[in-house]
């Protein structure tokens, strides 16, 4: 337990309930937040740190004051692998965020029936090396892996649903097709135990194998499961595309058919085609949360999506997990040119307004692709001398990788469009790097280092599309709220000390498609479960995390 106590004095304090913000100090004791009083009710003789949240603005010498407020809370994270690399999670403590849950279609656990390898259809392949290797063999259940994250040692606290994907492989595999009574029965035993565990309910990506092999029948009975312990249904809908309102629609079938919460994953109408499509979108989702339906949903701050390649082709052609080998069959490959370019069941993954040329592969691991960096796949395929397709094909197989790509699909205006929305939350959909190591991978959406400040820097203090402390809310409160983390999310006396200190004056993202391994600035001093992690904008190097469970 951290030994000494912090009085934060002089700040403007946003509560995380959506609630105007007011001047007080806030005294820090322990693990918990122990009191919050008007500035100077506090006595500061006893407290072992005074930080001092009154300010002079750079530019005009004006006086002000810092922003304390609860720490954020990232509901789709993808840190699992991340966190095994380096456990400081820098780029997300340096962005404010205290926790970090993932568990978006793939978990590393548990390893059991017929998932017999961790680090199948892993989102974000990273070296991770081979202890880390060993010990993830031996995740028999879901709760091994994220206890034994935290006895490492991790600075953010950790949680996650249960991947779906690795769910599915748990009881099929990567075969297609309905399961067995069986096998169903064994996916609806894993899920319960991983209930049992703490997982916050269960989470599918529906564009990406196995995932997308799961039929509605089969989603409605996994949620039934998590629906008797409250859990939530976490869904990357089946279309963001040309499919949106059917993907919705299947959504919100579950949801009601398996009588549990429904949270939408980063909300979006993907392609110009289909931008108009989103006033209908949030004008459904009003009308099933009238009828009493419990579905939220959220989103981050880009008009850019980021995804593997991959996604580009049919998901049958993952079948059996010979993915590979069948882009090398002619006759496949003829059949999957065909489906893609006709846009077969309209499945397929991003689209975007300019084609192959807003696609922009960026996760190269061979020598022989650095040279391919920063360029859109159309520039690629020209220098190739091949169409796009074909290009795709012979990266993804030179690589042997799904290959991260940047998509820039998405409309600005139905950002601003979506962001006021009360049910909507702010999500980083990305991981916690440092570029100290993580640039040797290539580059990377930018969100992993600046989702939250561009939040708060361009669309409150710019664009005053969101007050602050309608933002805060969306990142703190509203989604300790939807996980049911009663004593988090909120800076209220007797919660756990998760705290973030940051100048509104300056808070922003520096992160961009161009440059993307660049820290955020802004946030000054970050507290988890009271322990300083970010001491004036660096990382102490400490690591209190834990792993929290579904309540």
């Amino acid at each position: 337990m951290p030994d000494s106590n912090t009085l934060i004095r002089n700040a403007r304090i946003i509560d995380g309930t959506g609630n105007p913000w007011r001047y007080g100090d806030v005294l820090l004791v322990g693990y918990r937040i122990e009191a919050i009083a008007p500035p100077g009710a506090i006595a500061a003789e006893n407290c072992a740190e005074v930080v001092d949240a009154s300010g002079i603005a750079p530019h005009s010498g004006a006086h002000y004051n810092l922003v304390v407020c609860p720490g954020f809370i990232d509901i789709q994270s993808h840190s699992i692998l991340p966190l095994m690399i380096d456990g400081r999670c820098l780029s997300k403590i340096t962005q404010g965020v205290t926790t970090e849950i993932m568990g978006e279609a793939w978990t590393p656990a548990p390893v059991t029936g017929r998932h017999t390898d961790p680090m199948t259809n892993a989102i974000s392949p990273m070296p991770i090396g081979d202890e880390w290797m060993e010990k993830m063999r031996g995740w028999t259940r879901f709760g091994d892996w994220l206890q034994s994250v935290e006895d490492a040692g991790v600075a953010p606290n950790i949680g996650s649903f249960l991947g779906g994907g690795t769910l599915r492989a748990v009881g099929k595999g990567m075969e297609m097709g309905r399961p067995s009574a069986d096998e169903l029965a064994v996916m609806q035993r894993t899920m319960a135990e991983a209930m049992e565990d703490g997982a916050f309910g269960v989470s599918y990506a529906l564009i990406y194998p196995p995932d997308s092999y799961t039929d509605t029948h089969e989603l409605i009975e996994i949620c039934k499961v998590v629906s008797r312990y409250n859990g939530l249904y976490c869904t990357h809908m089946r279309s963001e595309s040309e499919r949106l309102f059917e993907g919705l629609a299947e959504a919100l079938t579950i949801g009601r058919q398996a009588d549990l919460p429904l949270e939408i994953y980063h909300l979006k109408a993907s392609g110009p085609a289909n931008w108009h499509k989103m006033p209908s979108v949030l004008a459904r989702i009003e009308e099933a949360r009238g009828q009493g339906l419990d579905v939220t949903a959220d989103m981050y701050p880009y008009a850019a999506s980021g995804t593997g390649l991959s996604s580009l082709l049919p998901t049958w052609s993952a079948a059996d997990g010979e993915f590979y080998k069948n882009l090398r069959d002619p006759a496949v490959r003829a059949r999957i040119r065909a489906e893609t370019l006709q846009g077969a069941g309209g499945n397929r993954g991003p689209t975007t307004q300019g084609g192959a040329e807003d696609i922009m592969p960026v996760g190269f691991r061979k020598p022989q692709n650095q040279r391919y960096i920063g360029m859109r796949l159309a520039q690629i395929a020209a220098e190739r001398d091949q169409d796009w397709l074909d290009c795709a094909i012979d990266l993804l197989l030179s690589e042997g990788q799904r290959i991260s790509a940047i998509f820039f699909s998405m409309s600005e205006d139905n950002l601003r469009l979506q962001l006021p929305q009360p049910w909507i939350k702010i999500a980083s959909d990305a991981g916690g790097l440092d570029p100290a190591w993580a640039a040797e991978l290539g580059p990377t959406h930018p969100r992993a280092y600046g989702a939250f400040p561009r939040m708060l820097g361009k669309y409150v203090r710019e664009e005053r599309v969101l007050t602050w402390e309608d933002a805060v809310h969306k990142m703190t409160g509203a989604v300790a709220d939807r996980l049911g983390l009663r004593q988090r999310g909120q800076l209220r006396a007797g919660f756990y000390a998760d705290v973030v200190l940051f100048d509104p004056e300056t808070i922003g993202d520096q992160a961009t498609f161009a440059d993307s391994h660049r820290l955020s600035v802004g946030v000054q001093d970050v507290w988890v479960n009271g322990e300083r992690v970010l001491r004036n904008g660096a990382h102490t190097d400490a690591t209190p995390g834990r792993f929290i469970r579904r309540n």
